[in-house]
């Protein structure tokens, strides 16, 4: 509603109001509307496909489009969907009794990270709002809250850790400092809804203020972020983000985590993408998750997300887990009793939630409790074995549930002002407003008999009127049996109308029993939701205690169905997996087919790289993939697609797998995948395991053969790191490295020609593979028969005898890696003292003269 020529009261309201909220869509409850206007109707007339009008406004033209206030649960999702922040202006009084215009006000505002309606949560994920400091040393602070769940979190870190977090947690929503801009864009910018905040919100003293005062504590030491100083400053960003937003009922954010990075293993956003662990690359897709996803409850869904994005490194809490899904597996009853109770169990997160901020309603109210009367069942079924360490870390909060059960119908409805949720009993007035309103019709006939006993007028009658109200009708016939204190109200041709003390009474009792029960329940509901609120901290924990059931019993499930086995997990650096399978690619296969099973070895000593050569479509990547999935797998706590598997505890994931443009950012995909392979190799650890596939392959033929011989040179020849590595390629001359380094091993995928034609074993077997049978697969994919002719020509004539042998010649001639290869030779002094020299050098503030004298004398040191 922009200013007109002439304001009037209601414009002057409006633009007060959404000058409050500049960047909000305003949706401005008139009658029984909410109406947008401007720009804001214009926006949510496109998203929501509603009618856009234009009306005269003191002689401007002006655009407006609303919809009926019951119909805000259906468009709302939709505008924070598209990403709007909606601020919703409802009417603070009722309007029938102010004076003048009535009083209006922002009573919430929602956006695409903060909101409790169940039609905008996605029951199964969830809805974090982040928030992003730029820090100073090339390290940033981030925080997560998903409001709907309490759960708030805090860590700091380099960009790729940030970068890494954002991509593994997928907020709704991210926040940021205006100043940042074009860093934050940069860096991570384009994925997310986001909204920026002014510099002052990011600073450490308001932001640990924010904390502490929210938490009512002196220090954050308790909560173990004390030392995240950039961390600290992000929560403190999402704290007062809510209150900015209208969100001051914030109790259930009881607590604050560190993320901790050391203990969860390291997945970088193209690994997360590359593994399609949580989401599927092409349309159609199927993610891990998928297959793995068996939980009956939305909190054990929202936490399998969790589980699946950070791995866990730390041995004991790997082996907990699995020994739990082991019991579940070998207690088939046990299992199937317990998924039997979690299936009647609500989102107790998102509940209790709801409870601290008023927000529930009767009928929810009715499913906290259906759902806390099956902790007790729970508690009492793994109470003394393998499992009791969950049992007692549960609670029945059996006083709620009972007074719930006391107090509440079980068919309680969704408003609180509809009357008929309170049981009967409760409260004897409204036992007695009750009767009066739900059995009027008995009450009228009681006392009809009643008055027709005692007086003995047969005819007598009781009726209503809105005039009258209530009245008792007699003949003139009997006009001399009215008893005296009788009233009378009314005479007719036939007959008069009288009314009772008794009548009367009933008649105020009758007229306000509405109003009456309305105000008692409300009172009642209210109490209990106050009740509720005293177990927040409770029902929190038995919603995370039964979360991370539910997704053990998931992968014990998952187990049984599609026969995985428990892995061992070794604090060595050993890989040893004896027949894997791809736990998504053998769910998908054809009626009848059998996925065909692998063995892998990997460690430090003897066989730290695979070079894995074979034609495309032979399964080079499928290998890759599963082995990377089986190791993720086992640090979740799940069990295994293999006939065994021994998992020396990985500390890293790293993979370097397909192909893909980033043209927005002017990136080909040959510059795509350097940048991949070179955050690989910055960040490299003795506990890494590395998947390549077709590093090179971007560029020309000897451009790629030498980067790829020269990585996979790098990777052997680490001095303080071997990283574990599956080196896929069609590059043959890699096989020479094999000769030349002691772990690095060559083995193909097995294929092989029947009359001509080629058929894929999918078997990895000992040694090179010479061949690419690249024409067979462009024949096999549709390619045009000339075509497939004449590149087998060219083909022949390329491989004659002496040009293969040439090539071969020249392939073993490729110089040696001196340098590197030093780590196998006798020390030599004179390298020791050049290095020492090299690392006393400051490059930073060399000039070109001090550099070109330096130069000269290192060369005379290598001269000696």
């Amino acid at each position: 509603m922009a200013k007109a020529h002439k304001e009037t009261p209601l414009n002057k309201q409006y633009n007060q109001i959404k000058a409050k909220y500049p960047g909000a869509l305003l949706l401005f409850r008139v009658g029984d509307f909410y109406e947008t206007f401007g720009e804001d109707a214009v926006r949510a007339s496109k998203i929501l496909g509603i009618v856009l009008t234009r009306r005269n406004n003191g002689g401007a033209h002006e655009e407006l489009a609303g919809f009926p206030h019951h119909s805000l649960d259906n468009y709302l999702p939709k505008l924070v969907r598209a990403g709007e922040r909606v601020a919703i202006c409802d009417q603070l009084e009722d309007p029938a009794a102010a004076k003048g215009i009535v009083k209006r006000g922002v009573t919430e505002l929602v956006t695409p990270g903060v909101s409790f309606n169940d039609n905008v949560l996605d029951i199964r994920k969830n809805n974090y709002l982040a928030a992003v400091h730029v820090g100073s040393d090339g390290l940033y602070g981030i925080a997560f809250l998903d409001i709907s769940t309490g759960e708030f979190m805090a860590s700091q870190g380099n960009a790729a850790y940030i970068d890494k977090m954002l991509q593994g947690f997928g907020p709704a929503e991210v926040l940021y400092c205006k100043k940042h801009k074009q860093e934050f864009n940069e860096l991570f910018g384009g994925k997310y809804h986001t909204f920026h905040l002014e510099d002052w919100c990011f600073g450490y003293d308001y932001g640990y203020e924010q904390l502490t005062g929210h938490f009512q504590t002196t220090t954050l030491k308790g909560y173990g972020v004390e030392s995240l100083p950039l961390g600290i400053i992000a929560a403190g960003v999402v704290l007062h983000y809510l209150r900015e937003t209208e969100h001051k009922e914030v109790a259930h954010i009881s607590r604050i985590t560190r993320l901790e990075e050391e203990k969860y293993v390291w997945l970088d956003r193209f690994t997360v993408r590359n593994l399609e662990l949580v989401y599927a690359q092409q349309e159609g897709g199927v993610p891990l998750i998928d297959i793995l996803d068996h939980t009956v409850t939305p909190m054990g869904a929202r936490q399998l997300r969790k589980w699946m994005v950070l791995p866990l490194k730390d041995k004991a809490p790997i082996e907990e887990r699995l020994s739990a899904v082991e019991h579940f597996l070998a207690s088939e009853e046990l299992h199937e009793s317990l998924v039997g109770y979690f299936k009647q169990i609500g989102d107790l997160e998102r509940l209790i939630s709801k409870v601290a901020v008023r927000r529930i309603n009767p009928r929810e109210l009715v499913q906290l409790k259906k759902s806390l009367k099956q902790v007790a069942p729970v508690k009492q079924l793994l109470a003394g074995g393998i499992l009791d360490k969950f049992a007692s870390q549960l609670d029945a909060c059996g006083a709620l549930v009972e007074k719930i059960d006391k107090e509440l119908r079980d068919d309680a409805p969704v408003l609180s002002n509809q009357g008929r949720m309170v049981q009967s009993g409760v409260d004897s007035e409204l036992d007695e407003l009750h009767a009066i309103s739900y059995e009027g019709k008995d009450y009228l006939i009681k006392l009809q008999n009643r008055e027709i006993e005692r007086t003995g007028i047969s005819s007598l009658k009781i009726a209503y009127n809105k005039v009258f109200g209530y009245y008792l009708e007699v003949t003139h016939a009997h006009q001399s049996k009215v008893p005296a204190d009788w009233i009378r109200k009314q005479t007719l041709v036939n007959a008069e109308r009288y009314i009772t003390p008794e009548l009367k009474e009933y008649e105020e009792k009758i007229m306000n029993a509405e109003d009456r029960i309305s105000a008692i329940e409300f009172r009642i509901f209210s109490e209990l939701v106050q009740k509720a609120a005293e177990f927040v901290g409770a029902i929190q924990q038995n919603a995370l205690v039964i979360s991370a059931l539910d997704v053990l019993s998931s992968f014990a499930l998952a187990a049984r169905k599609n026969k995985y086995a428990k892995p061992v997990i070794s604090e060595g650096n050993e890989l040893d997996i004896k027949e894997g399978r791809h736990p998504v690619i053998e769910q998908q296969l054809p009626v009848g087919e059998s996925y065909v099973p692998n063995d892998v070895y990997l460690d430090d000593s003897s066989q730290q790289i695979i070079i894995i050569t074979g034609p495309n479509m032979a399964g080079k990547s499928a290998l890759l993939r599963q082995t990377a999935l089986i190791v993720l797998m086992a640090q979740m706590g799940s069990f295994v697609p293999a006939r065994s598997a021994t998992v020396g505890i990985v500390d890293k994931v790293f993979t370097r797998v397909g192909a893909s443009d980033n043209l927005s950012r002017g990136e080909s995909t040959f510059m795509v995948e350097m940048t991949e392979t070179a955050s690989i190799l910055n960040n490299l650890s003795s506990k890494s395991l590395v998947l390549m596939d077709e590093i090179g392959r971007g560029t020309s033929t000897y451009d790629g053969v030498s980067i790829a011989w020269a990585i996979t040179e790098y990777l052997h020849n680490q001095s303080d790191c071997r990283p574990k590595t599956l080196f896929a390629t069609h590059y043959h001359e890699l096989n020479q490295l094999a000769e030349d380094f002691p772990r690095i091993k060559n083995f193909n995928v097995a294929v092989k020609e029947v009359d001509n034609k080629v058929v894929f074993l999918r078997k990895l077997k000992p040694g090179g593979s010479a061949h690419s049978f690249g024409i067979h697969v462009a024949q096999i994919a549709g390619m045009p028969q000339p075509i497939v002719l004449r590149a087998s020509e060219i083909m022949q004539h390329l491989e004659k005898d002496h040009v293969a042998h040439e090539h071969k010649k020249r392939v073993k001639d490729i110089p040696k890696n001196n340098f590197q290869l030093s780590i196998f030779e006798p020390a030599d002094p004179r390298l020791d003292e050049l290095k020492e020299k090299l690392l006393l050098v400051d490059v930073n503030t060399l000039s070109p003269i001090e550099a070109l004298l330096k130069l000269n004398e290192f060369q005379k040191l290598i001269k000696k």
